[in-house]
């Protein structure tokens, strides 16, 4: 068996979401499967290879022009040389006129569901791609053997939006390095490399709108004005003027000061300051998984999130859950959490057993059953020709 891998992105410096997906699948699968072969499809744009060799897993640099192009055109052609059974699409999207037969990852459908992304707020960029997606995705997901999603409440929404019965869902994991750490010297030197501040709440948030960055912003404005102790919030890779737009609208330009931007954060520091929060707020609007509620509780900290989506799903009952659209909720989350020691204690304990559940190697495990599974019903449909 021959599986290609779509993995456009992966050689990009800054990665996010999908991206660290496609890249734990494929280095996963170097661990558990040593019998089939795989071909992984990438775009050189940046020098950062960062897939590990293994003997049957070939890297196969795809030059293409823009993403697009590289997707409809390059890779559909590549695959088919490669002599793939099936490839795999790990972005959201597909090439629609592919000989190979595809099995596409869905993350979500977001970009489906609003009735127009020109007027929603994110950048340009975000658009666009959003409007790309809404022509490609109903198309390519029809051709597909198998659609692949990340939570039941997913794969429901993309069941009763596109109307497919090829339905998989398939959990994300949380990465073996977000744990709790107890070494100070690990700490202090990610304190010292990211200027960490002594007390602050994490919020891993950006300009999507669904992240609910001006309602977690206000949230934290209204509590650090009524702490007797002041915090900072630490936020990763925000755009400064988008940060000050946001603190203007909501009636809080001052409040700059008590933010700290560390720029962007490679995934393996990430333990490391999640580990020295005090809260790890991620009350979303709307998620189809949420790995970041996962690595909060497996570094030992209390989460608050968000009544919404998939997120209890994932959660359990394991983390503070708030309406995300009321920030009285998340203030009074935030104070319970540092006020009373036995519900932060519970937290804490409870969401590192919580994300004992979910692990990359258990999806790789999902993923390869799925392979072999359509691989089978593609060759007992050619022999039934």
């Amino acid at each position: 068996m021959k599986i290609g891998i779509e993995g456009q992105r992966l050689y990009r410096k800054k990665k996010h979401g999908m991206d660290m997906v496609a890249l734990e699948l494929i280095k996963n699968l170097q661990l558990i499967d040593k019998e089939n072969d795989y071909v992984v499809f990438v775009k050189p744009d940046e020098d950062n290879a960062c897939i590990p060799q293994a003997p049957n897993f070939k890297i196969v640099e795809l030059s293409g022009g823009p993403y697009p192009t590289w997707e409809q055109f390059a890779l559909p052609h590549a695959a088919r040389q490669e002599g793939c059974d099936v490839l795999h699409c790990t972005s959201n999207t597909g090439p629609i006129f592919s000989k190979v037969p595809l099995i596409t990852i869905l993350h979500d459908i977001i970009y489906l569901e609003s009735v127009s992304i020109f007027k929603k707020a994110g950048t340009w960029y975000q658009k666009i791609g959003n409007l790309y997606r809404r022509w490609i995705v109903p198309l390519v997901v029809r051709k597909s053997k198998r659609v692949v999603t990340v939570s039941n409440f997913e794969k429901e929404r993309i069941k009763n939006f596109l109307k497919l019965d090829n339905l998989v869902a398939i959990y994300n994991g949380v990465g073996e390095h977000f744990r709790k750490i107890d070494d100070t010297e690990i700490l202090n030197s990610a304190k010292e490399k990211y200027n960490l501040p002594d007390n602050f709440l994490f919020f891993l948030g950006n300009t999507d709108p669904k992240k609910n960055t001006p309602n977690v912003l206000k949230a934290f404005a209204d509590f650090n004005r009524d702490s007797a102790i002041k915090y900072k919030l630490v936020m990763l890779d925000y755009e400064e003027n988008a940060l000050q737009k946001i603190l203007n609208d909501i009636g809080c330009p001052d409040m700059r000061k008590d933010i700290h931007l560390t720029g962007y954060v490679v995934n393996t520091d990430l333990p490391a300051i999640i580990n020295q929060c005090k809260v790890f707020l991620y009350p979303s609007l709307r998620e189809s998984f949420g790995i970041p509620i996962l690595e909060g509780m497996a570094c030992g900290v209390p989460v608050i999130t968000s009544n919404t989506s998939s997120m209890p799903e994932i959660a359990g009952d394991a983390a503070y859950i708030v309406n995300p659209k009321n920030s009285d909720e998340i203030v009074q989350g935030i104070k319970s959490i540092l006020a009373d020691n036995k519900l932060r204690t519970k937290l804490i304990e409870s969401g590192l057993e919580r994300a004992k559940n979910f692990s990359w190697k258990a999806m790789a495990e999902n993923n390869l059953k799925l392979y072999k599974e359509v691989v089978e019903e593609i060759n007992t449909e050619d022999k039934t020709k």
